[in-house]
């Protein structure tokens, strides 16, 4: 009989908001305020990012320098990691994706969360949903084990995160012919998880993914506050 994966996207799948940028300005809130005033330089990288100057992986990395900082020890971000995991868990969780994410650990489905995002809080938000593993962007360390303000590897994104995937399941010691997948996203960028798992669910998603989805037969959950 096959394992049973249930992998979940996070940003706008099981949040109604992104958390990236939250994350960012949580941070510097409780880091060092001063920091704020660097955010129009923020708004500019993002500018940079839609003229295609700059790829979403170097975003990240300026956007966090910026507003976190180049280098920070992890006992002095521990705290800010908590409290931005608690507070995303209590109003930031989509009722849907709730009772989507106990069904199947009642159906004995092994949770996995594969996100974009850094695995430094994603990873602390997963915990309080109970999901037993994350797949995420990973963040440098320095000599000195502090946490620094580059990725390490990929950016969990588009085909990077099915590749990612892929390299978790050889370090996990599971043939992809003995596991039956079930994968949730809403955007279009994770089509080619999509594509390649025995489930693919189209949940919160834009018109692009609705459109694909629709094409291609997939399930379509809408776990917004409107439905």
């Amino acid at each position: 009989m096959k394992s049973q994966l249930a992998i979940y996207d996070m940003d706008r799948t099981i949040t109604r908001r992104a958390t990236y940028t939250p994350f960012l300005v949580h941070a510097a809130l409780r880091l060092a305020p001063w920091r704020l005033v660097l955010f129009p330089f923020v708004l500019l990288s993002m500018v940079a990012y839609v003229a295609r100057l700059i790829d979403r992986g170097r975003l990240k990395e300026l956007n966090y320098s910026w507003l976190v900082g180049r280098s920070i020890a992890p006992e002095k971000l521990e705290p800010v990691i908590r409290s931005f995991a608690e507070r995303q868990v209590a109003g930031n969780i989509l009722p849907g994706a709730r009772r989507s994410i106990e069904a199947d650990r009642a159906a004995g489905r092994r949770l996995v969360m594969a996100t974009a995002s850094y695995r430094i809080y994603a990873a602390a938000i997963a915990e309080r949903l109970g999901f037993r593993d994350v797949i995420a962007t990973e963040t440098q360390l320095d000599a000195n084990g502090r946490i620094v303000a580059r990725i390490d590897g990929d950016n969990c994104y588009g085909d990077s995160k099915l590749a990612m995937i892929r390299a978790w399941l050889e370090r996990e010691g599971l043939e992809r012919e003995a596991v039956h997948i079930r994968f949730y996203s809403d955007h279009i960028s994770d089509s080619p998880v999509h594509r390649w798992s025995d489930e693919p669910v189209a949940t919160n998603a834009h018109d692009r993914l609705i459109r694909l989805a629709k094409a291609e037969s997939w399930e379509i959950h809408d776990w917004s506050d409107r439905s």
